[in-house]
C-alpha cells in the first residue's frame, strides 16, 4: 500500500553500495501540455543531489545540516520546462559509512533521494535510476583530507541521460524505502524546509592563457576562453595549458569534448603560483607572487577525466565535477591516445552565498580601498551553505573564524540569515563536557576549548544588531554549558587549568597562528607548562558577555553570578599571571609574553585602559620578546587599540594586507606565518573597521535601538560612505581639521536615537 511507502528511493537492492562512496543517476519524464508559471519539486538527498531539467544545471544540495536535522529544497521548476516531454535528471553523491567522506557532511547507512509530492504531481513516483561506474572519489593528500571531492573519473557514455527522448528502458525502476524504513527521529529523515537562500549560480568565462604558460597554440586556448572556436589535440599528443581566472573563486567547473578514446585530461585547481611546492622541509608550498608564473608553478588539488569517445558539439562528453572547486588558475595537462579529441569549451558557474552588500566607505588613504576589495571577495568565497576557514583546503564552520565573518557580514549587509543558522547548528554541537565543537556540521570530534567562548560572543553581536529575545534565549542552555565546563577546571589558586595541547591531543589550546608559536600549532608555548593565561583570560570575557545577555533577556540573578565570578577570576589573574613589572603572563610562572595576554586583559578589564596602554606599546614595540598576533587576531588588536586610545596606530599595521596586494592576491591570507590558505575570510577586517570604526556606525544599544556614530580618525585625513544597519542606511562624512579634531556630518533613519560625541 502506497500509505506504507516513504518520499525516499534508491535501487530495488538497497545494499548496492552498502558502505563506499558512490554517484547514482536518477531519472523521471513527464508530459506538460501547458506551461505552467510555478511548478515545485521538493527534494533532498543524502548525501548530496545536483538537479537538472532538461539537461540544464537548476540546483544542487539539501543545505548542511547534522544527525538531527536534514534539510530539503522547494524549487520551482517552470522557468526550464517546455510543451511535450520534459525530463528531472538527478545525480546524488552518497558518501558510504565505510570510507573517508567530507567532514562537513553527514550521511547515513540509507542512501537516497527525497522527492516530495507539491500539489499531487506524482513527482515521488515514476524514477529509473542507474549507478555511475566509472566514478570514483578519492582524497586531497594522504593525511588531513576533509573535503573528500575530487575524482577519478571515466566518461559516462549515455551521453543524452539528462535530456528528453533518451531510451532509458535498460535502467532499473527506483523503489520507495518503506516508511519505517527511515527514522523520522534522526537524519536524513527528519526533514525541515532549507533555512537560507539558494546559492549563486552565475556563468563566468576563463580571462584566458596565463603569461606564455601553454604547450599548444595559445590564441586558440584564448578564443576557446571567450567562448569562441574549439582546439583540436591530434592523437599521441601531449599538451599543457594554464588558464587564468581573474581573482580567486568558487565554482562549479565544467569541460566539453568531443572524440579522444584512450585520453586522460588531469584538471589541476590551484589558488596561485608558489615558488616551491611542499616537500618534508615545509608542509606547504612556499609563496611570493601569486602571478608569477615565469619562475613559479601551479601547485593544487587535481581531478582525473577520461574519455569515453564521442559527442559532438551540441552534444559533447562534459567534465563537470560534484562538487564546486575553489581556484584562481586552472591547468589542464591532456594526453591522447590513438584518437583525437577536440575542447569545445571551458567555463564555471560561480556559487556562493547571495550576499548583498550595501555598505561603501571611502578614505583618505587610497590602499584601504584595495584591501576593502580583496576583503569583500574573501568574505564572499568563504560563504557557502555555512561560512567556512577557508574554501580551498577544509570548508569548514570554526567557531571563532565565524564570530569575525557574521560581524562582517553584518557591518555591509545587515543580513543574518546564514549567522542565525549558523548559531543554531552550533548549538547541535554540544558534548556531554558542554563545548561545542568548535567547528560544524563536522562529523568527527574537534575541540578547541577556547573557541566556544567565540560563540558567547557571536550571540552577543546578535543581541546588539537585531535584540531577537525570543532567538537568543534558546542558546542560553549552550552559553552555561560552556561557562560551567570554564568553572569545573578553575584550580585551587583561582585560574584556569590546563585544558588542551598541541594539535595532537584531544583538546588543542588554539589561540592564534603566531610566528613565534609555529612549533606549538598555534598554541603559546607555556602551555606545554602548564595552564595558559589566555584561556582564562577569554573565561572572564565569556562571563562578562553571557552577563550582559542574561540581563538583557531577563536571569539577573545570573547575570549577577557572572559577573561575580568574572571578578574573581581576574583577581587571581592579577594575583598569578603578572611579572614583577606588571606584564601579563602567557602562563602563571613563566617568563614568556605576548601581545594577545595584553589585549585580552585589556579589553576585559582587567587591567584599566590607562594601565593597559603602555603594556600594548612595550609589546608591539618588541617583538623579540612578545609573540605576535596573526591576521586572526588584528580584529582583536584593533578593538584594544581603540580601547586605550592608540588607534592611530592601526595605519601601519594594516602592513600584511598591503604585502598581499604587493603579491597581487586577490583574496586574504589565513596566516603570515606560513599563508597556508590565500583566501580566509577572519581576515577581512577592514569590512568592520571602515564602516564601524572609521566612520563610527555601530549600535548602541541592544537591537540597534540607538545607533552610534563616533568616527575614530586614527592617521586618516577624511572619510565617507553609507553604512547599512537592521534600521535602516546612515549616510556619514567626516573631515580632519588643521587642530586635529574632524567635522561630521551624518544623515540617518528617522526615529533612531543617534549617540555621539
Amino acid at each position: 500500500m502506497n500509505v506504507w511507502k516513504s518520499n525516499w528511493i534508491w535501487f530495488q537492492d538497497r545494499t548496492i553500495v552498502r558502505g563506499r562512496t558512490c554517484l547514482a543517476l536518477f531519472r523521471r519524464r513527464f508530459l506538460v501540455d501547458t506551461l505552467p508559471q510555478r511548478l515545485i519539486l521538493r527534494i533532498s538527498a543524502d548525501s548530496r543531489y545536483k538537479l537538472y531539467v532538461n539537461n540544464t544545471f537548476v540546483e544542487y544540495g539539501p543545505a548542511k545540516g547534522d544527525d538531527q536535522v536534514w534539510f530539503y529544497d522547494e524549487i520551482d521548476i517552470a522557468p526550464w520546462l517546455r510543451e511535450g516531454e520534459n525530463v528531472l535528471a538527478v545525480e546524488v553523491l552518497h558518501y558510504g559509512v565505510l570510507t573517508p567522506a567530507n567532514h562537513s557532511i553527514f550521511h547515513s547507512d540509507t542512501p537516497g533521494l527525497y522527492v516530495g509530492d507539491v500539489g499531487g504531481h506524482g513527482f515521488n513516483e515514476g524514477w529509473k535510476c542507474r549507478m555511475d561506474d566509472g566514478f570514483r572519489q578519492i582524497p586531497e593528500g594522504d593525511g588531513f583530507a576533509p573535503l573528500q571531492v575530487l575524482e577519478d573519473r571515466d566518461g559516462f557514455g549515455d551521453l543524452a541521460w539528462k535530456n528528453p527522448g533518451y531510451d532509458d528502458s535498460g535502467w532499473e525502476t527506483a523503489a520507495a524505502y518503506p516508511f519505517d524504513a527511515v527514522s523520522r527521529n534522526i537524519s536524513p529523515g527528519n526533514l525541515f524546509p532549507r533555512p537560507i537562500p539558494t546559492m549563486l549560480k552565475i556563468p563566468q568565462l576563463f580571462l584566458g592563457v596565463m603569461g606564455e604558460r601553454c604547450s599548444a597554440v595559445k590564441e586558440d586556448w584564448n578564443a576557446l576562453c571567450y567562448g569562441e572556436g574549439r582546439v583540436e589535440i591530434p592523437a599521441h599528443s601531449n599538451i599543457w595549458v594554464e588558464l587564468d581566472a581573474g581573482e580567486l573563486t568558487t565554482g562549479f567547473l565544467s569541460l566539453r569534448l568531443t572524440g579522444g578514446q584512450g585520453a586522460e585530461v588531469k584538471l589541476l585547481t590551484s589558488e596561485g603560483y608558489v615558488l616551491e611546492p611542499p616537500s618534508e622541509q615545509h608542509w606547504f608550498p612556499v609563496k611570493g607572487d601569486r602571478t608569477d608564473w615565469v619562475h613559479g608553478l601551479l601547485c593544487g588539488f587535481t581531478d582525473t577525466f577520461r574519455p569515453s569517445g564521442g559527442g559532438t558539439p551540441e552534444l559533447p562528453q562534459e567534465f563537470a565535477p560534484f562538487w564546486w572547486r575553489t581556484f584562481r588558475f586552472v591547468r589542464l595537462d591532456i594526453c591522447t591516445g590513438d584518437e583525437p579529441l577536440t575542447v569545445c569549451g571551458f567555463n564555471y558557474l560561480e556559487t556562493g552565498y547571495p550576499l548583498d552588500v550595501q555598505t561603501e566607505v571611502t578614505t583618505s588613504d587610497r590602499s584601504l580601498t584595495d584591501i576593502w576589495d580583496i576583503s569583500l571577495r574573501s568574505l564572499r568565497r568563504c560563504m557557502q551553505e555555512t561560512y567556512t576557514d577557508c574554501p580551498f583546503y577544509e570548508q569548514l564552520q570554526y567557531i571563532m573564524d565565524t564570530r569575525s565573518q557574521i560581524l562582517y557580514t553584518y557591518a555591509i549587509s545587515a543580513d543574518d540569515r546564514l549567522a542565525r543558522e549558523t548559531i543554531e547548528m552550533f548549538s547541535h554541537a554540544r558534548r556531554y563536557d558542554g563545548l561545542p565543537n568548535c567547528s560544524y556540521p563536522n562529523t568527527g570530534p574537534n575541540i578547541i576549548p577556547g573557541f566556544s567562548i567565540y560563540y558567547i560572543l557571536m550571540l552577543h553581536d546578535h543581541m546588539m544588531y537585531f535584540g531577537d529575545k525570543s532567538f537568543l534565549r534558546k542558546y542560553l542552555g549552550t552559553v552555561d554549558g560552556i561557562l560551567d565546563y570554564f568553572d569545573r577546571h578553575l584550580e585551587e589558586n583561582g585560574i584556569v587549568g590546563k585544558l588542551g595541547t598541541v594539535n595532537k591531543g584531544d583538546y588543542w589550546s588554539f589561540i592564534d597562528w603566531s610566528p613565534a608559536w609555529q612549533k606549538t600549532d598555534g598554541m603559546p608555548s607555556a602551555g606545554l607548562k602548564g595552564p595558559i593565561t589566555m584561556e582564562s583570560l577569554l573565561y572572564v570575557l565569556g562571563l562578562q558577555r553571557a552577563s550582559e545577555l542574561c540581563d538583557y533577556l531577563g536571569r539577573h540573578d545570573t547575570a549577577r553570578e557572572y559577573r561575580e565570578r568574572a571578578a574573581a577570576l581576574q583577581k587571581a589573574v592579577n594575583i598569578h599571571c603578572l611579572d614583577s613589572e606588571g606584564i601579563y603572563l602567557d602562563g602563571p610562572g613563566v617568563l614568556e609574553y605576548s601581545v594577545h595576554a595584553q589585549i585580552f586583559a585589556i579589553l576585559t578589564g582587567t587591567v584599566s585602559a590607562g594601565a593597559g596602554k603602555p603594556l600594548l606599546v612595550a609589546a608591539l614595540d618588541n617583538p623579540a620578546k612578545f609573540a605576535q598576533c596573526s591576521v586572526a587576531m588584528y580584529f582583536y588588536l584593533f578593538r584594544a587599540l581603540e580601547k586605550v586610545g592608540l588607534y592611530e596606530r592601526t595605519g601601519g599595521l594594516w602592513e600584511p594586507w598591503r604585502k598581499m596586494l604587493r603579491n597581487h592576491l586577490t583574496t586574504c591570507v589565513e596566516n603570515d606565518t606560513d599563508q597556508r590558505s590565500d583566501c580566509h575570510a577572519w581576515g577581512a577586517l577592514a569590512l568592520y573597521e571602515l564602516p564601524a570604526v572609521t566612520l563610527g556606525v555601530r549600535p548602541a544599544a541592544p537591537g540597534y535601538e540607538k545607533i552610534a556614530v563616533k568616527p575614530i580618525p586614527g592617521c586618516l585625513d577624511y572619510a565617507e560612505g553609507t553604512v547599512i544597519t537592521p534600521k535602516g542606511t546612515l549616510s556619514v562624512s567626516w573631515q580632519k581639521q588643521p587642530d586635529g579634531t574632524i567635522k561630521c556630518n551624518w544623515t540617518a533613519p528617522a526615529g533612531i536615537e543617534i549617540i555621539h560625541d
